[in-house]
């Protein structure tokens, strides 16, 4: 029998080899979809899913306003909520960021870039698996550090790293464990550092410094909401009931205008995804992208098959007789659903067989785009592709099977049941479908589009055209205080401006499109605002062509400039609801500033991001404010640019700093790709675009060609009595242009709402106009009149005589 089913499928593709070829096309793309957005879910969903710490461990997230939320939280709160609550069965405090080091040893120098600062239970909260020492021992105090393999292996090449001595920030540690790097996770550190221990001690008493990542170790997750609720407390009695103190008001009242810290933990498990802040060391995951292509990658395969069960449908039409007589020597219902069946695992295997050619031959450029390094490999992955496998045959063998299977034995025999009517209606809703689809998508791509293109051409309130910003690594430790930061900052500018074709110099506390790094709240009257810090040296607003639009710019002959002189921009100024502004006096930190400009708002991150209020003041008006002081801006001649980087490459290379690369890149390049994620879903949405309008033409083209083909003897008898081939076309092509108008009625509504919901993400956005639903309509009602008329035309050419001799 499975012979036999093998010689009747090997038949009807030989004698079908276009469709045949076709409906394995189109499957093809749709599984190669599935599988890119499969792989992309994989990866996403693995961060930390190894550690069997991922539901008792929790990050305290900080809610400061209705939209805010913080990953920093401060010094005392950690042990506070020990000593309070049972349920807390350790904490452990980590740096926000990775740390860019030189590690020396034996003369050698060795620099990376992913290193971690912690406490000493670092590796109780993330259990990597060491190969030398191990983790209970491997952070014992200031003096220990741990090194990955990888690091182990290019500091001391097979040698055992475990007790050797290294340098690092001019401290002499000692190798205390050797760990495997071999896992997903939010921390991912090449070396690990117990640095963090003297960092909370000396920061113990100030609640109000939020500037550590704090992680609680419950000893049951259940017990959550009683520590966040605990949290609130602390809180309470620490920051807020003292604040109002103050300001001579009770708590309640400080509340209501103020606003208070409300504490969230989120599960180790969720972050990577989930968090609602701003994100960990390790970048986000995108949980909106993330949904988007695998749901737009499902409906793309359910539009693969879709095409497959029209195609089955309408060739089944051809193979009538052949039921009919395999059912009249002796084929059950049973036999033929079997072998069809049979007949579209086989197809639907050569399909999945080129969609992994497809994805092998793809993945590189699809690491690239998503920057990520995804591989075809893990049980996992294969189990998923066995799912795969089994969801389409069921869903696309089993309609047409069932179908071929219920063809009478005695119309099929007595040959007129090629004019039966069976199927159509279901083919051609199926077909409904595929249009409704296809112009979802040329209406998404479109309004994507726009959306992207205005955030490229939006005013964005500076200029960073032919701006150098050069990664300045400051200099710290012990000894070291704000004065002598700024001091070798002004010797490093002194000799910039010597260079040839450097116009301007002047260092900033920050970087466009990575919003500010720290955030202070200040108080005038009875207003509280969270303002973004800036700071920031003579010249760079200016530099930046930043615009004042009340007031003046922090200028040097003002002496009270370093001291207490501070701009805000419009929306700040909006908040304080302060028609005049200028040489007002604000309580910020506790110190008195005076406000002696406005700066018009622009663009500190990426512009899809509300503009947030912030404060400009000079570096050396707040002394920690030089500890910020990691960027100089340069301004130098568009003529000569090529030789300035190089003139300042060699002066950094020889007297700033010898031991790390020269990094530098132009500002407005360098803001772009803030925006870079919202880019490549537009990318994204383009070629999911392109690829279900190449399935959409692939089964209109199978359906006409299959439809025409039916009408062929009609055709004939029109032609003979001399109907004209305009006519003709006309007559072939109306029921498809209905289908396609029907079809884009369908996707209208869904396009309006769910892009809707999309343009939801960005601040500043387009509002759906009629345009792209117009091109949505032009588009694809060209499409289907040049598929569905290419085949009608060819079908008016025919010889008449080939139809008529017979009858």
């Amino acid at each position: 029998m499975l012979k036999n089913w093998i010689s009747i499928f090997i038949f009807q593709v030989k004698n079908n080899k276009l469709f045949t070829a076709l409906n394995v096309l189109g499957l093809s793309i749709g599984i190669a979809g599935l599988v890119f957005a499969i792989l992309y879910w994989n990866d996403e969903q693995s961060y930390d899913q190894w550690n069997p710490n991922k539901d008792n461990v929790f990050l305290v997230a900080n809610q400061m306003d209705p939209t805010t939320y913080w990953a920093s939280s401060s010094a005392p709160i950690g042990s506070t909520i020990k000593n309070i609550r049972p349920e807390v069965e350790s904490y452990c405090y980590v740096k926000g960021n990775y740390d860019n080091e030189i590690i020396r040893y034996n003369g050698k120098k060795i620099q990376s870039e992913k290193v971690v600062v912690a406490q000493k239970n670092f590796f109780d909260y993330f259990p990597y698996q060491f190969i030398e020492g191990n983790a209970k021992t491997g952070l014992p105090d200031g003096n220990s550090i741990c090194l990955s393999e990888d690091l182990a292996m290019q500091i001391f090449g097979n040698e055992s790293a475990f007790g050797k001595k290294i340098v690092l920030q001019n401290q002499t540690l000692v190798v205390r464990g050797v760990y495997k790097l071999d896992k997903k996770s939010i921390f991912n550190p090449s070396c690990v550092v117990n640095f963090m221990d003297l960092r909370v001690k000396n920061s113990i008493q100030n609640w109000g410094n939020f500037q550590f990542i704090l992680l609680l170790k419950l000893k049951n997750p259940t017990d959550a909401t009683l520590v966040e609720k605990s949290l609130s407390k602390i809180y309470y009695d620490n920051m807020t009931v003292p604040r109002a103190k103050s300001q001579g008001m009770n708590p309640e009242e400080f509340i209501k205008k103020f606003g208070e810290v409300k504490p969230h933990l989120e599960a180790l498990s969720s972050i990577r995804l989930h968090t609602k802040t701003g994100g960990l060391i390790e970048n986000n995951g995108n949980y909106q992208l993330l949904l988007i292509f695998v749901g737009l990658s499902i409906l793309i395969l359910i539009l693969s098959i879709v095409n497959y069960v029209n195609s089955a449908t309408a060739n089944a039409v051809k193979r009538a007789k052949e039921i009919g007589v395999r059912k009249v020597i002796g084929a059950s219902k049973a036999n033929i659903i079997q072998q069809f069946i049979f007949e579209t695992a086989l197809i639907l295997l050569f399909s999945i067989l080129i969609s992994l050619v497809i994805v092998e031959l793809s993945i590189p450029y699809y690491n690239a785009f998503l920057e990520k390094n995804l591989v075809l490999q893990s049980g996992q992955f294969y189990l998923q592709l066995v799912v795969i496998f089994i969801g389409t045959v069921i869903t696309a063998g089993i309609f047409p099977a069932i179908y071929v299977s219920n063809f009478e034995v005695l119309k099929v025999l007595r040959g007129n049941f090629i004019r039966s009517k069976n199927g159509v209606w279901l083919r051609n809703g199926m077909l409904i479908f595929q249009f409704a689809v296809a112009a979802f998508f040329i209406i998404g791509s479109y309004i994507v589009y726009q959306q992207i293109d205005f955030m490229n051409s939006k005013d964005l309130g500076f200029n960073g055209n032919q701006v150098l910003n050069i990664s300045y690594r400051n200099i710290y430790g012990e000894k070291i205080d704000g004065k002598i930061q700024f001091a070798k900052y002004n010797n490093i500018k002194n000799q910039l401006l010597h260079i040839k074709g450097v116009k301007q110099v002047a260092g900033g506390g920050f970087v466009m499109g990575s919003g500010a790094k720290s955030v202070i709240s200040y108080h005038y009257k009875d207003i509280n605002i969270d303002g973004n810090n800036i700071p920031v040296d003579f010249g760079l607003l200016e530099m930046m062509k930043i615009k004042i639009v009340k007031g003046r710019y922090f200028n040097p002959q003002y002496s009270q400039d370093t001291i207490s002189s501070m701009l805000i921009n419009e929306t700040a100024l909006k908040l304080l609801n302060e028609k005049d502004p200028i040489g007002k006096k604000i309580n910020w930190d506790g110190k008195e500033a005076i406000i002696v400009g406005v700066v018009k708002d622009f663009n500190l991150g990426n512009p899809g991001e509300a503009i947030p209020p912030m404060t400009f003041f000079h570096f050396k008006s707040v002394a920690w404010f030089n500890s910020l002081l990691n960027n100089i801006y340069v301004t130098a001649d568009p003529k000569t640019m090529q030789q300035t980087i190089a003139d300042i490459e060699n002066l950094w290379s020889k007297k700033v700093d010898s031991e790390y690369p020269f990094l530098y890149d132009f500002v407005d390049k360098e803001y772009k790709r803030s925006y870079s994620g919202y880019v490549r879903q537009k990318n994204l949405f383009s070629l999911l675009n392109v690829i279900v309008i190449i399935i959409a033409l692939i089964g209109l083209f199978a359906l006409a060609s299959f439809s025409i083909e039916r009408r062929m003897k009609e055709i004939a008898i029109r032609k003979t009595l001399g109907a004209e081939t305009t006519i003709l076309l006309k007559d072939l092509c109306k029921q498809y242009v209905l289908f396609s108008i029907i079809g884009f009625l369908i996707a209208s509504f869904p396009a309006y709402y769910l892009l809707n919901k999309w343009l939801e993400n960005f601040a500043y956005r387009v509002s759906i106009s009629i345009s792209p639903f117009l091109i949505g309509f032009t588009a694809l009602l060209l499409l289907t009149l040049a598929v569905v008329l290419s085949r009608a035309y060819q079908a008016t050419k025919v010889d008449v005589l080939r139809y008529l001799k017979y009858e």
